[in-house]
């Protein structure tokens, strides 16, 4: 079928629209109208080429209605409304052990832009290929297929295009914070970076009960939606004696850190104020040289952890979530600014300024 699509191509800032061709589900896919999609800074990294191989249609926090279900598919059928997560086998230990981010074959799956046999779903009018599956989805598109195992089944009576963050950014702060550093009430964290994963975090954070939520960024508007969200402190990123005064918040350092940075600095700062045997958890590599402190780690039987995909397994943790948003526990649609598809640059433009905490792009 001919679609929609907007395809990222070297040297461009942002995807520009194209006419493709989506080839229909094969064995074990699901042919979904995507309904809306998130941006995350994921995508921006894959447009400059530095994710996955180029051209290909990024997107990977989806939302849609299954059309068409391919063969051997169970428990799908058409008119279902599903969010799309990243794509895993199913069958490695990582995946039956319920951490489907650390499936065996999670790389190629959701970086290599193709099907794992090497075939893509996407071909320009004059039959040129482009890649697909980002993801396992590439929902910058109006239409997409998608392995089964990747989506997740939500209520139709649910507002689809708010439930898109919790794809890949919300899922990934609150994971973090619920399945991966297992916070427990009257435990502190301090969270660097408070854009979508880590204002997910904070949130995450007041609902287990943290007794301290040390919030941490260079912008004062997002600090200031912080404390609304949770954070009981903040601080502006670059504070004289920052980790000094973050250990002074609780006389002797915070029970974990949450990174969302690739600052260098950040990564010395967030072990830096961590009790004794605390965990710093981060979600992006330093973009630059950095050595972890080891004798500092030794001395202190401290953990520096990296943490794909909130360690959460979306079939179960995305319901959850949701639950806690329908409580009014988990308010995370007020990161959201939605867009028009037909703005995708705008919006891009946006994210890179830091303008625009979770933008999701509306397709109808």
């Amino acid at each position: 079928m001919k679609i929609r699509a907007a395809v990222s191509r070297p040297g461009s800032t942002a995807p520009a629209f194209e006419t493709l061709n989506l080839e229909a589900p094969r064995a074990g896919e699901l042919g979904v109208r995507v309904v809306a999609a998130g941006i995350c800074h994921t995508d921006l990294h894959a447009q400059a080429g530095r994710l996955a191989p180029l051209p290909i249609v990024l997107g990977h926090e989806g939302v849609g209605v299954v059309e068409r279900v391919g063969e051997g598919v169970q428990g799908f059928a058409p008119g279902d409304h599903v969010v799309l997560s990243g794509s895993s086998c199913g069958t490695c230990p990582n995946c039956l052990g319920g951490v489907p981010s650390y499936c065996d074959t999670a790389m190629p799956r959701n970086f290599g832009g193709r099907r794992l046999d090497g075939s893509t779903a996407l071909r320009t009018e004059d039959g040129a290929p482009v890649h697909s599956h980002f993801f396992g989805q590439s929902s910058f598109a109006t239409h997409v297929v998608a392995p089964a195992g990747s989506a997740v089944k939500v209520d139709p009576a649910l507002p689809l295009a708010v439930l898109a963050p919790l794809a890949c950014g919300v899922i990934t702060g609150a994971g973090a914070v619920i399945a991966a550093l297992r916070v427990a009430a009257g435990e502190s964290i301090a969270i660097f970076g408070v854009g979508g994963v880590g204002l997910s975090a904070v949130m995450a954070a007041r609902l287990v009960g943290a007794e301290r939520i040390v919030a941490v960024d260079v912008n004062e508007s997002r600090l200031a939606l912080a404390r609304e969200l949770g954070a009981t402190d903040t601080f502006a990123a670059g504070s004289d004696d920052l980790a000094a005064r973050i250990r002074a918040l609780t006389g002797r350092g915070v029970h974990y850190t949450f990174n969302t940075t690739a600052s260098p600095a950040v990564f010395s700062t967030a072990v830096d104020c961590l009790a004794m045997r605390g965990i710093a958890g981060f979600v992006t590599a330093p973009q630059g040289e950095w050595a972890p402190p080891m004798f500092q780690m030794l001395s202190g039987g401290r953990m520096v952890r990296g943490i794909l995909g909130g360690d959460a397994a979306p079939r179960t943790f995305i319901p959850m979530l949701i639950r806690y948003w329908q409580q009014g526990r988990f308010p995370f649609d007020r990161l959201v600014r939605f867009y028009p598809f037909a703005e995708i640059a705008q919006a891009f433009a946006h994210v890179a300024a830091g303008e625009v905490i979770k933008p999701v792009l509306r397709m109808e």
